[in-house]
């Protein structure tokens, strides 16, 4: 499902038996890669370009997703840039013939719009609206000035 035009974008699936690991839940990088498709469908939605992806950062598992669960997968505009969007991603799952869900997996992506060039373009202005949007715009900015400390620590090494 995916709403028009707007901040946040739900995917929803079943875990397939192809997303396995050698422990009998759904590997890490399935979950990634749902991540990265999610936030890329939110991305191009909310700029209406074609967006690649920038940073992806903190990614924390919390709870393994087992196979036949249904897997929700939550992309939501945080803060935006000139060209840049920040998406926060939240990915639940849970057994499809029960309504709760629990939080197995949470990562902040960024995204840039790109023309047809590969140059940056303008996104629409994100302007939060309620105190929660307010508080992941602030939460946004935090983690970018992270980001910022630790660019400065790798410079030496890369």
């Amino acid at each position: 499902m995916m709403d028009t035009i707007s901040n946040t974008v739900t995917l929803r699936f079943l875990a397939e038996p192809s997303d396995v690991n050698f422990g009998g839940k759904v590997h890490g990088g399935a979950v990634m890669k749902w991540i990265d498709q999610a936030g890329y469908a939110c991305a191009a939605n909310w700029s209406g370009q074609y967006c690649v992806t920038i940073y992806v950062g903190g990614i924390r598992f919390f709870k393994p997703i087992s196979i036949g669960d249904m897997v929700e997968i939550t992309a939501t505009i945080i803060y935006t840039g000139n060209s840049s969007m920040h998406i926060a991603i939240n990915v639940q799952a849970g057994n499809p013939r029960r309504k709760d869900k629990i939080k197995t997996t949470h990562c902040v992506m960024v995204f840039a719009a790109v023309d047809d060039n590969g140059k940056t373009v303008s996104v629409p202005k994100w302007v939060p609206e309620t105190p929660a949007a307010v508080e992941m715009e602030n939460y946004a900015r935090k983690l970018m000035a992270l980001r910022q400390n630790i660019e400065d620590e790798m410079k030496p090494y890369m």
